[in-house]
């Protein structure tokens, strides 16, 4: 298992991590496999969508913030229940298959930390595994 931080400069963004998955991929040597993402944090996510136009992590973040405002009938104390709520919807997890020892992604897909109380320093792990 390998991992890596990351230092969030907003309260909400995401951060195209796609190459640092690829590295450890390439470190690993393995060529055919699964790829697991996963940040143990409870106001972050991953998630993998697409990363041609910039505007879609914005529209992204954008409706997220409409849906669940940061300020709303919530009962944790800390003030950052929408994130919470943010987090669990987008999930702490993605899993990546691997083949020829690539990232199988789309070709317009690449994986994003979401950031949804920062700015903070956060990690990412990553368990890549050889198939059979």
């Amino acid at each position: 298992m390998k991992s890596f931080s990351i230092k969030t400069s907003a309260r909400f963004e995401m951060i195209d991590i796609t190459r640092q998955i690829h590295d450890i991929i390439r470190e690993s040597r393995i060529e055919s496999g699964i790829c697991h993402v996963f940040v143990p944090h409870t106001t972050a996510a991953v998630t993998i969508n697409e990363n041609a136009d910039p505007d879609v992590p914005k529209d992204i973040i954008s409706i997220l913030d409409r849906l669940i405002p940061r300020h709303g009938p919530y009962r944790h104390g800390e003030g950052n229940s929408a994130a919470h709520v943010k987090a669990s919807l987008l999930g702490a997890s993605e899993t990546v298959l691997i083949e020829g020892g690539q990232p199988v992604l789309g070709t317009w897909q690449s994986i994003f930390f979401c950031e949804f109380d920062g700015p903070r320093t956060r990690k990412v792990f990553v368990k890549v595994i050889v198939g059979s």
